[in-house]
This record gives C-alpha cells, structure tokens and sequence, in this order.
C-alpha cells in the first residue's frame, strides 16, 4: 500500500514539473465578506481546472473563493473546494 506521503509527493512532483502556473496572472477581481472573485489568465484553461494547480496561491485562496479561467482557446470559471494539502478546485455547477 502507498503512504499518503508518498502520493503527496507524487503529485508535487507532477504540479512542479507538468503545470506551469504564474502567479503574476492571478488577480482580484472583487472581495466582499470573505469571498474573493479572482481572474486568472492562462494559456491552457483545461490545467487550472486540475488539483494542485493553484498551489502556490494557497495562501490567499479560500474555500467558496470563484477563480474565471480565461484564455485564448476558452474560459471557464471554478470553485475553490479545497485548500488543506493542495488546492482542488471544481467546475461552477
């Protein structure tokens, strides 16, 4: 059986190496009573709908926190479902 240990660095190491985020293209959009309504602007919107994607910004995302994706192919627009060990974010429903 795999340690969690071990698959948390797995995936790390899949973020660091597959998933080019910048945090320089993460923007506020508008912020109001604890939510955040963030832009970001990407090349490969289907990457940022992956776990793990907005690690670097875990600091400043919280739970609820909408992030619009846009990009030359698209948009779309998630939600921060998670930012315990890595941030997950899932489609607006």
């Amino acid at each position: 059986m795999t340690s969690n240990r071990a698959v948390e660095h797995a995936l790390t190491q899949e973020i660091m190496h597959n998933v080019p985020f910048g945090i320089r293209n993460l923007s506020v959009l508008s912020y109001a009573q604890g939510f955040t309504l963030w832009h970001y602007r990407c090349d490969d919107v289907g990457a940022a709908k992956t776990a793990g994607f907005f690690d670097a910004a875990r600091d400043m995302l919280a739970v609820g926190d909408m992030v619009l994706v846009s990009g030359a192919g698209g948009g779309t627009v998630v939600v921060v479902a998670d930012v315990t060990d890595h941030v997950i974010v899932a489609p607006l429903a």
